[in-house]
């Protein structure tokens, strides 16, 4: 990439969401990801020469580029109620050591770097009692970094409730990171339950940490209206009557917000998710202008539907990809894979790529950009 400014390796790449997400100002020197599938998505999209498809473990640093941020969006599954909460001694999961010995790695090699950014879903917070979150924070530690963290929702930026954790360790001193800096939590970024974890850090962590505060940007998100299409590509508006069978496996109080709807005669979209509630699987309806947080797709209760009523009339389907992929924020010119659930997979397994960015611009940037500052006053100062 001619120009770019910055550099980062992005592993557990998935389809390179946060590739997009830095942008083009930000050159990727290593990729890796074990998924066959992904890395087939990622080469289509961005070529081939710096895609490893292998597992994590076996990224050799002895010839690595330095870079200056170090992305990881690891497995989150066992940190989530759908994997059991086996948190960072999980098979998936547990892939995070194996990433954290290649930070080690570069260190020791004369390749520090800079920023690491580590992505996952909120309930790593709690995961293991928080031991979890614990440990990563004092790997932090160990290593020399400051950190903090936030819980971002990507509805800020896009249709969708989608709340991750981003932990940010930055090598340095606490005076490159006074602009994003909090004397306490932020309720925006910091729920109670990071507050709690916090708690429970060591002493010496305590000491590393501060409150990550971004400052947000006015932002005009795109719309259902805008991302939702009456003429999908890849999916099939459902016959009258399996539209009928979603209606009757409502509650009452959905029931409720579906002949709300029906009464203001408007054209709105719904969405809507199958889940299982006390034993009896369920439809599940909003109509708030925001998607459900897109889920990987391992059968039918995981996919999206989406549900558009006309006065009296209701029509329903499933999210069709593109859709999928408006919702993460990802171009109409990013190459999706042509199955189904293949395209939709990628799309419920990554990170939102506007969220990214946020943190890109208002974290990552003015951080490495007073790190280059820094170190070109000292080369003066040398020099004189």
């Amino acid at each position: 990439m001619f120009g770019a400014q910055f550099t980062f390796h992005e592993d557990f790449s998935g389809a390179g969401m946060a590739r997009i997400g830095l942008g083009k100002d930000w050159l990727c020197l290593r990729a890796c990801d074990i998924n066959t599938k992904k890395c087939r998505a990622y080469r289509n999209n961005f070529g081939e020469g710096h895609l490893f498809e292998g597992d994590i473990g076996d990224v050799k640093v002895v010839n690595a580029p330095p870079a200056q941020l170090a992305w990881a969006s690891f497995p989150c599954q066992d940190t989530s109620l759908a994997g059991g909460y086996s948190g960072l001694a999980g098979r998936r999961s547990g892939t995070f050591w194996a990433w954290w010995r290649i930070v080690e790695g570069m260190r020791a090699a004369g390749k520090p770097y800079d920023i690491v950014c580590i992505e996952n879903v909120r309930g790593l917070l709690t995961s293991n009692g928080g031991t979890d979150f614990a440990a990563i924070c004092e790997a932090l530690t160990k290593e020399g970094y400051i950190f903090g963290a936030t819980v971002i929702n990507a509805s800020l930026f896009l249709p969708q409730s989608r709340e991750r954790l981003f932990i940010v360790g930055i090598r340095g001193d606490k005076e490159l990171i006074e602009d994003v800096r909090a004397k306490k939590p932020v309720p925006l970024w910091h729920p109670q339950s990071m507050q709690m974890a916090y708690k429970h850090l060591s002493k010496k962590a305590k000491e590393h940490w501060f409150w990550l505060n971004p400052v947000l940007p006015y932002v005009q998100k795109p719309t259902l209206e805008e991302i939702i299409s009456d003429n999908p590509e890849g999916v099939a508006w459902h016959t009258p009557q399996e539209t009928k069978r979603l209606i009757s496996m409502m509650s009452p109080e959905n029931l409720r917000k579906l002949n709300e709807q029906k009464d203001k005669g408007a054209r709105v979209i719904g969405m809507l998710y199958k889940r299982t509630r006390e034993g009896q699987q369920r439809a599940e309806v909003r109509f708030d202008g925001i998607a459900g947080c897109l889920r990987t797709a391992t059968g039918g209760s995981s996919r999206q539907t989406v549900m558009i009523v006309s006065g009296q009339s209701v029509r329903s389907r499933l999210l069709a990809p593109r859709e999928a992929a408006r919702l993460m924020g990802l171009p109409d010119s990013y190459k999706l894979p042509e199955k189904y659930n293949d395209a939709y997979h990628l799309c419920g397994d990554g990170v939102a790529v506007p969220v990214v960015r946020f943190l890109a611009e208002t974290v990552f940037e003015p951080v490495l950009s007073k790190i280059a500052k820094d170190i070109s006053a000292s080369k003066m100062v040398a020099a004189e």
